[in-house]
């Protein structure tokens, strides 16, 4: 059976998908055949074997998280031309500004001293923090912002796998720390983005956009620079580049975002996305409505189409241990609001546990193959839109298989 899987991917993998001119052949390729041999036997190893042999298709229902930065440095061009390759249908560029207020793509305002080598240039002296050593129980620390420096400073930027040491003596050695299932061989010679290029990168890759506006580490306003001022740029930036408002999910962890995009910009705030979490929403529990602060009905009054917890406020286990959707989930399907996940493949090997994005499913959790019956149990049973994963692959595959 292995060799059947394997060959059926690999005979699959020059098949060109979609008709855009520009976009390159797709493959999955061996991942998805390496999870589906791992599963159980059973109705969805079964279903998963019977597309082995399927053409890769792009598909809205995957979505690149930060590219493909399981093995690709996060938010740089190469990250996300693997993740459209592996059938990705929507791309997400973080969006963060700087000091002369331009709009760049990063996870956060504060990481470019984990997420490139600006500890080791000149720009380092711009930092908010400069570095510290490890020292007895102190961890080694930094602290450099987008908004330290120029756009034109940070395009000098090498992007780095996101990670530090915090035993470093230095800063060389404060760049290390990969996670050791993650990879830096395919970090050599990335490049930076500023959000107008990632939407023309994404466009000429077939792809579909969903930018996220990050809260700011700086007060607002920044220099005359408001939250709403920053929150319109994101807008206008797509309307500067003609690209149509359906094709367009902006997202935010701040309601205010959401509800600007709703009231300022409707065409694009039909699809604007309230992002949740437990480091949003304190004490979030996806089985605890007094602890949402919302409820879904109220939402859906206000104009919010689209909510986007994070896997484990979605999931839950029952009596038996299977899972099952939480009362989050159930609630806001009822409330007619179309649920996304994130993020799968976020976690190391999931032997053992998964860590916090399964927190909620731990004990159904054995291997890196459980990454199916989540994906799974989101498609079918919690009926998400869509699933954000820091490889695609899996997620295309599983959707191209049952036509989502």
């Amino acid at each position: 059976m292995r060799l059947t899987i394997y060959a059926a991917l690999a005979a699959a993998m020059p098949a060109i998908a979609g008709a855009q001119s520009g976009e390159e052949a797709l493959d999955y390729g061996v991942r998805p055949a390496f999870l589906v041999e791992k599963l159980q036997e059973g109705a969805l190893k079964d279903k998963l074997l019977s597309c082995a042999g399927q053409t890769p298709e792009r598909t809205a229902f995957s979505i690149g998280h930060r590219g493909a930065p399981l093995m690709f440095p996060e938010h740089t061009v190469e990250s996300n031309r693997a993740a459209a390759k592996m059938g990705a249908g929507i791309l997400e560029c973080d969006v963060t500004f700087t000091a002369d207020k331009e709009l760049v793509c990063r996870h956060a305002q504060n990481d470019l001293h984990t997420t490139t080598n600006i500890l080791l240039t000149d720009l380092a002296q711009k930092c908010t923090s400069g570095f510290t050593p490890a020292e007895g129980d102190t961890e080694a620390s930094a602290e450099c912002r987008t908004s330290d420096i120029t756009l034109a400073e940070f395009r000098t930027l090498e992007p780095k796998m996101d990670s530090y040491d915090p035993t470093a003596a230095d800063a060389e050695a404060f760049q290390g720390g990969v996670a050791p299932w993650r990879t830096t061989l395919f970090a050599d010679g990335a490049q930076t983005m500023t959000h107008a290029e990632s939407i023309a990168l994404f466009d000429t890759l077939g792809a579909d956009f969903t930018p996220e506006l990050k809260a700011p580490s700086v007060e607002m306003p920044f220099d005359g620079f408001s939250q709403e001022d920053y929150a319109q740029k994101l807008i206008d930036e797509y309307k500067d580049a003609g690209i149509d408002p359906a094709r367009v999910w902006p997202q935010s962890f701040q309601f205010e975002d959401v509800l600007y995009w709703i009231e300022n910009e409707p065409d694009f705030g039909a699809q604007a996305v309230y992002l949740i979490d437990d480091s949003s929403i304190e004490g979030l529990d996806g089985m605890d409505p007094e602890s949402w602060g919302f409820t879904p009905a109220e939402l859906k009054e206000q104009g919010v189409n689209y909510v986007a917890p994070a896997i484990p406020f979605l999931l839950t286990l029952d009596e038996s241990g299977e899972i099952v959707p939480s009362e989050l989930a159930t609630q806001l399907a009822a409330a007619d609001i179309d649920i996304i996940a994130w993020s799968l493949e976020r976690s190391g090997p999931l032997a053992n546990g998964g860590g916090w994005y399964y927190h909620t499913i731990t004990d159904a959790i054995d291997g890196d193959e459980d990454y199916l019956n989540v994906v799974h149990a989101l498609a079918q049973d919690v009926g998400v839109v869509g699933i954000f994963s820091d490889w695609p692959a899996t997620v295309s595959y599983y959707a191209n298989c049952y036509g989502l």
